[in-house]
């Protein structure tokens, strides 16, 4: 039985907060995680570090947060941060009147808003519809959400903080009316076992209500799913944003190599991160009014994700019309069960704040009068001068500030020697990404990586351009040839991630798009043979096969890679070796 003075339930935003401030504060936490880290909402968004601009008209006061927890995240965080501005521009489908209202509410909330000419905003912005009426340029900021959650835990884990992932809670225990601790199974394990603890926190985001359910509470949430598209390319060198009431996909956000596109808001359970061609469409569509040209930009994928809206009282309110708000629930006052509380709402910006505030609530019952110091200590730190040149000299390319902020010091000096000593860990994996061997085989070996979707949140591996066509293959073999500890065999490796790909591009498959899956198609179905028989290649060979006069060549390439299927079927499993004697990209399957 493990024993903490809190337990943390959720490996978001808000959970990866919570845990760093409590153990800044000498609080010893454990966190548990049904998932992996960052795999729910707190990945599914636009990556905008909102700078309350958007709300300024409707809630004042989660603009001033916003603006606030904007300027904190850029000085504490800056290897996650591209501070980038945002341009607010009005259509002629916007509201004149809107934009005086707007313009007063940023004003009073203490938010810049520099008015443009329209021709400065096209000078800005080239690709921006000629017909805008209007531009403000106002701060912003893309995030990387995956890299700013991987910062926290390693920051909390030194602190000695206790994370556990792929370990779900079954049950919250309590005696007369207190939480004593939850049970809890361990997915790969097996097992299940008790962890003590002397105050419990929910912070599971829009799966708060089924957490408190555990315990015979009700928690009105209601979870709205926001749906994204992603372009290859960026767009725009700013956040642009629509000068309106917040509605559908009226944000575009760089981030990245890539321009994301955002986003919707309607009710759905919390598990149902699935997309429609019908919403893609829609959002075409009014996309069309920012940049006249989207139709000729190429869709690399369709997500979504679900926002954690506490609604309270209101059984009916549903969407856009909930808070946005943050509401941490004392269940011992609200349900008589105490040393338990709900971390309900909120925004992935405002995280840390909200976790400031959970903390100062939650340590003083525990006798803990440390203040919050998380607005002021860096996640960051400064690259060592000396280490950097000598990366630069064994870095392929230009990985080494990419690496660099992936992985943070400490991982990002054991890449380097690795390189240094044998040149092979230099070898690029995944190409859109700039991710070495080193890296891949240093983030496969650690204990809470157990596929190819933990290994892409860790390293960005197949979320550019090729979608984990060309690398998947690489990355597979090269986790063959280091660990054994991965569970299912290499068929199954194959199938979980391109399946998980495969999700977000069905939606889009038009277009150029096509012939990319029927080139996927060839290289795994019929070069690879993956498991022919499965759902998987099913849906690939049948989308391809129906729309094969606009996948023609790339349906000849896959004609051609077939030369060898007949040989490659005859296994049954695939054991993929990396040639690294040979060319960078050669592979063969033994």
């Amino acid at each position: 039985m493990l024993n903490a003075d809190v337990v943390i339930i959720g490996g978001g935003a808000t959970g990866a907060g919570i845990l760093r401030d409590l153990c800044l504060r000498g609080v010893k936490a454990i966190l548990v995680e049904r998932g992996d880290l960052g795999c729910g909402t707190s990945s599914r968004f636009h990556g905008l570090l909102h700078s309350g601009a958007r709300y300024a008209v409707r809630d004042r006061n989660a603009a001033i947060e916003c603006i606030e927890e904007n300027q904190i995240l850029r000085k504490i965080a800056k290897s996650c941060v591209e501070p980038i501005s945002s341009i607010f521009i009005r259509t002629p489908e916007d509201d004149p009147d809107y934009e005086g209202q707007w313009v007063s509410a940023c004003r009073a909330a203490g938010i810049s808003a520099k008015p443009l000419t329209v021709e400065e905003a096209l000078q800005m912005e080239p690709n921006l519809s000629p017909k805008i009426k209007s531009a403000y340029l106002c701060p912003g900021a893309a995030i990387d959400g995956f890299r700013l959650l991987w910062h926290i835990f390693d920051s909390a884990k030194k602190l000695g903080g206790q994370v556990l992932t792929y370990t779900n809670v079954i049950s919250i225990d309590s005696c007369n009316g207190v939480v004593e601790g939850v049970t809890v199974q361990d997915k790969y394990a097996g097992t299940t076992y008790k962890i003590g603890c002397k105050y419990l926190i929910n912070a599971t985001g829009p799966w708060c209500a089924r957490v408190a359910s555990l315990a015979g509470i009700d928690i009105n949430i209601k979870p709205s799913k926001g749906t994204l598209i992603a372009f290859n390319h960026r767009i725009s060198t700013n956040v642009i944003h629509r000068l309106h009431k917040p509605d559908n996909a009226d944000i575009f956000v760089p981030h990245g190599t890539v321009t994301i596109l955002g986003t919707t808001s309607m009710d759905a359970d919390p598990d149902d991160n699935s997309t429609t061609q019908a919403e893609v469409a829609e959002m075409m569509a009014i996309g069309r009014a920012t940049f006249e040209n989207l139709d000729s930009y190429r869709i690399l994928r369709v997500f979504a994700g679900c926002r954690p809206l506490y609604a309270g009282d209101n059984k009916n309110a549903s969407g856009r019309a909930v808070s946005r708000d943050f509401v941490a629930l004392e269940h011992g006052p609200r349900d008589g069960l105490q040393n338990f509380m709900s971390v309900c709402g909120g925004k992935f910006t405002t995280h840390r704040q909200m976790a400031e505030k959970v903390c100062d609530i939650v340590c003083p019952i525990l006798g803990n009068h440390t203040p919050c110091s998380t607005a002021r200590i860096s996640l960051d730190h400064d690259p060592d001068p000396e280490l950097m040149e000598k990366a630069r000299q064994v870095f392929p390319s230009y990985g080494t500030k990419l690496s660099f902020n992936r992985q943070g010091a400490d991982r990002f000096a054991e890449i380097v020697k690795k390189i240094s000593q044998d040149s092979d860990q230099g070898e690029i994996i995944c190409e859109c990404e700039n991710v070495t061997r080193a890296e891949i085989e240093m983030v496969a070996k650690e204990s809470t990586t157990h596929s190819i979707s933990d290994l892409r949140r860790r390293t960005r591996l197949g979320m550019g351009t090729c979608q984990g066509t060309f690398c998947t293959y690489r990355a597979v073999g090269t986790v063959q040839e280091v660990t054994d500890t991965w569970t299912g065999n290499t068929k199954d490796l194959f199938k979980e991630f391109l399946e998980a790909r495969w999700k977000g591009i069905r939606p889009v498959m038009w277009g150029n798009q096509i012939k990319d899956v029927e080139l996927t198609r060839g290289i795994y179905e019929v070069s690879l043979n993956i498991n022919h028989e499965s759902d998987t290649t099913r849906q690939f060979a049948a989308a391809a096969g129906s729309a094969a006069v606009e996948a023609q060549t790339a349906a000849g390439a896959a004609k051609a890679a077939g030369a060898g299927a007949a040989e490659a079927g005859k296994t049954k499993d695939l054991k993929i070796k990396v040639h690294r004697k040979a060319s960078k990209s050669s592979q063969e399957a033994k």
